[in-house]
């Protein structure tokens, strides 16, 4: 009697062998993808590293070139010419009309033995009196140094800080509709305690040492703060008066209201021996220096430095997006 042999059909013999041969397969595809993608975000977090690199590395070498030719004149002068340098704006650290700009431009000028004088072109309201004073010292360093003239013309405004560096020069001249003088100093500022009484906010200060909090405007003015800030504007006043009465010399007549924080017009100002006489950038250059050429030395923040600074914050938040799309943990 023939038996056939008792075996396992072949057609699950060859389902199970499929799905067993299936499934590493499919998490071998899955963990081939996986690996590329971070191979794919490695290669991109290099490859911004390098750009960030070499970007930095760029904008390191235009600020050091525009360090070195930055506020240069478009050439070098060939005959006698007056040199100008304009004093634009509020006067105070990291302006214009910074006493680094400033100083840095007449130093060029006095320097070029084209220049048969400088002129400092004026039209500002003033600012502050450390920047003025620091402006003031180099224009009397320069003119002893080089022995070279130095004119103020007066554009709009002549006020304060912008006086206070005028006086320095050996002639002012003004339009007759030019505001002069301000000769005084102050600080401003608000109070709201009142205020916060009324809303029912309660100011919370703690400092280390008892004068620590002087002139915060959430707390009340104390007399003994009054007075002491009294005593440093008069000390600074009295600064400006002095270099005033120094700058202008015989020139000046003093009235009670001269050094009292009041303007006069151009027309008063010659009267009052706050200025010389009339002028204008041209008629001076024309008539006074006798050199109508005028050449430009004052120093500005150009262009390529304010895009190279606005490149730097740029690149600095691209790379922080760059960091946080490349962290695991977001």
């Amino acid at each position: 009697m023939n038996e056939t042999p008792s075996n396992f059909p072949p057609e699950p013999i060859q389902s199970m062998a499929s799905s067993s041969t299936q499934a590493p397969s499919w998490e071998r595809a899955t963990l081939e993808k996986l690996a590329f993608a971070s191979l794919q975000e490695q290669r991109a977090a290099r490859r911004w590293k390098t750009f960030i690199r070499l970007s930095w590395l760029l904008l390191v070498v235009v600020l050091v070139w525009l360090s070195l030719h930055r506020g240069s004149t478009s050439g070098t002068p060939t005959g006698p010419h007056t040199a100008v340098v304009e004093i634009k704006g509020e006067i105070a650290s990291g302006s214009d009309a910074s006493a680094e700009f400033v100083n840095a431009a007449m130093r060029a000028a006095f320097e070029d033995d084209g220049a048969k004088a400088v002129v400092l072109l004026l039209n500002s309201p003033g600012g502050s009196p450390v920047q003025a004073g620091m402006i003031n010292d180099e224009i009397k360093r320069l003119k002893e140094k080089h022995k070279k003239p130095v004119y103020a013309v007066v554009e709009e405004s002549c006020a304060s800080a912008a006086y206070y560096i005028a006086v320095a020069a050996d002639q002012i001249f003004v339009n007759k509709a030019s505001i002069v003088g301000s000769i005084g100093v102050l600080v401003d500022g608000f109070g709201f305690t009142g205020l916060m009484d009324k809303l029912g906010v309660e100011r919370r200060l703690l400092t280390a040492g008892e004068n620590k909090g002087f002139l915060d405007p959430f707390s009340p003015q104390t007399e003994q703060h009054r007075q002491y800030a009294q005593t440093m504007l008069n000390q600074i006043h009295q600064q400006f008066i002095e270099v005033v009465r120094k700058g202008r010399g015989k020139r000046l007549k003093e009235t009670p209201e001269l050094f009292s924080g009041l303007f006069w017009s151009g027309q008063q100002s010659i009267e009052l021996g706050l200025a010389d006489q009339y002028g204008s950038l041209d008629s001076v250059a024309r008539d006074v220096v006798k050199a109508e050429d005028i050449i430009d030395y004052t120093r500005r923040e150009n262009v390529a430095e304010r895009l190279a600074k606005r490149f730097g914050a740029a690149l600095g938040e691209g790379a922080f997006k760059a960091m946080r799309q490349s962290s695991p943990l977001r």
